[in-house]
């Protein structure tokens, strides 16, 4: 307990939690077998789930594994009020995006898979910060996070997905893309990642590239741009990764993913652009 003290007698939970005090602890602390107080008043219990968000917001992804492996479904459980501030239900998976946290949402893709009532998770939209109607995908691609945007593809996460307002994953990209003014190197991985499992595409900016021909070969290229407004099809790489993508079951797909007979430099986990317009 002395390596808890902080200007203050103790550590609240909330800051031990930031200061990635051990999983041990932690627990002890959550469980009350720790007494523990902040500015003069007995500290609220924290259930598992509240315990997620805490470690998902201070990027404590051992004390995140624990919580997951040890209660599953329980401490993907709603809350009423999360650390985000929002009263409306904040799945983990939206926190973990938001706060980009690239070694836990894998914890929670894992988790969702083995419990069939946390599908959800993969495709529900998130706090009142989102427009209505928008999924985990929307976000990781609004966010410019190729990891992520691959993580939730191969999970299952719809490509074609819409919000209300008619917005597709794609169109995000575009966006972002159109607003950008220096490197644009991870939202057009995010573009390209997302294309592989988009054997059909459709997005509510077609006609804003249509448009501006010129402007739009500028930004993705003229090959991206001609495949996007269909005049050209996919390269022979994109239709065999499009085709061969499909058949990876979303439970263990990054499992057969690596089990996958070609070199790891054209398997779509990887940093590095993999579709190379102009290669083909």
């Amino acid at each position: 307990m002395d390596g808890m003290c902080k200007g203050r007698k103790f550590l609240s939970f909330t800051q031990a939690v930031s200061a990635h005090v051990p999983v041990e602890m932690l627990e002890d602390m959550r469980n009350m077998k720790i007494v523990h107080w902040e500015a003069g008043s007995w500290p609220p219990t924290y259930t598992p789930s509240a315990a997620l968000l805490y470690a998902i917001v201070h990027g404590h992804q051992a004390y995140a594994q624990y919580l997951l492996n040890k209660f599953l479904d329980g401490a993907l459980a709603m809350t009423g009020k999360n650390v985000c501030g929002c009263q409306s239900y904040v799945p983990h998976l939206d926190m973990a995006i938001r706060y980009n946290r690239k070694d836990i949402v894998p914890l929670i893709l894992h988790v969702a898979h083995k419990i069939p009532t946390l599908w959800s998770y993969v495709i529900r939209g998130g706090c009142k910060h989102m427009k209505e109607g928008r999924t985990t995908l929307h976000l990781a691609c609004a966010m410019s996070q190729p990891e992520t945007v691959i993580m939730l593809l191969g999970s299952g996460a719809s490509p074609q997905a819409k919000a209300d307002d008619g917005v597709t994953p794609l169109d995000l990209i575009l966006k972002k893309l159109q607003m950008s003014k220096g490197n644009t190197r991870v939202k057009m991985l995010c573009l390209e990642r997302l294309l592989m499992f988009m054997p059909e595409v459709r997005f509510q900016m077609k006609s804003s590239l249509n448009n501006d021909p010129e402007y739009w070969s500028k930004v993705l290229g003229e090959e991206m741009f001609n495949y996007l407004v269909g005049r050209i099809p996919g390269t022979l790489f994109l239709i065999a990764m499009q085709k061969t993508l499909a058949q990876l079951p979303s439970q263990d797909f990054f499992k057969r993913l690596d089990e996958l007979p070609i070199p790891a430099s054209l398997k779509p986990i990887t940093s590095q652009p993999l579709m190379r317009w102009n290669s083909y």
